[in-house]
């Protein structure tokens, strides 16, 4: 009898073995958020805002994601210090998927949903290893005027066809950025600033009353912009705001 046992239950392993095998695979869907999803692809999902002294980060349609109460924030981007840390443990929230924000002079990298995920230690920075970069085009001043010029290109000034840009703005600077062929030009006339390109091509209309010189454009590929001199916002390379 219990031989005759073996042999049943046997025979019902193999069966549900053969069945396991010929069920088909279950595919596992991920969600997207619907509130970090891009409008515009070449920009990040979650902006920074300023709202009454605080900031906070909105999406790209103008939405409060995570609230404003911090005295400062950073782009979702790498920091390389804590890419970089001794401690092996901590250099995942060196990637992009964080931002690094300050409260109560406290430094934290947040998440996408605003937890704070980590509190800066000292001991936990390592050194960035950035490689220097040299501009091609440089800001060139001929009779209190400003214009472009490319390095490589530019021997004599008293010759016209040698300015990329010839000088006519009261002020120009080179952003940083990945592209050093094309550079978007931080440009003032009239006491306006504006953005142009190599070619002077007018990107961003001159109807601002600064545009700050910073690394908005090379992190996010935005423009911290102000009409009134004190409230600045974001906007992108098609100037709509943010």
């Amino acid at each position: 009898m219990k031989y005759l046992l073996s042999i049943v239950f046997s025979c019902l392993v193999v069966l549900f073995s053969a069945q396991k095998k010929n069920l088909p695979k279950r595919t596992v869907v991920v969600k997207s958020n619907p509130d970090l999803v891009k409008i515009n692809d070449s920009i990040p999902a979650l902006i920074p805002q300023k709202n009454n002294g605080k900031y906070g980060f909105i999406n790209q349609k103008g939405k409060v994601i995570i609230p404003h109460q911090y005295s400062n924030v950073g782009f979702f981007t790498e920091d390389c210090n804590l890419l970089n840390s001794p401690n092996e443990k901590v250099r995942k929230y060196g990637s992009k998927k964080y931002a690094s924000v300050r409260i109560n002079n406290l430094d934290f990298r947040i998440d996408r949903s605003g937890k704070r995920v980590y509190l800066f230690k000292n001991s936990d920075l390592g050194k960035c290893n950035l490689p220097f970069v040299s501009q091609l085009f440089h800001a060139y001043i001929l009779n209190n005027s400003y214009g472009i010029i490319e390095d490589s290109k530019f021997e004599n000034p008293g010759d016209y066809r040698q300015f990329t840009i010839y000088p006519q703005y009261d002020y120009l600077h080179i952003m940083e950025g990945d592209d050093l062929k094309n550079p978007m030009i931080i440009a003032t006339k009239n006491n306006q600033f504006g953005v142009i390109d190599v070619n002077n091509k007018v990107i961003i209309p001159f109807e601002y009353s600064d545009i700050k010189r910073n690394f908005s454009w090379k992190l996010a590929r935005l423009f911290e912009v102000t009409k009134d001199g004190k409230n600045y916002f974001y906007i992108d390379v098609n100037n709509n705001a943010y």
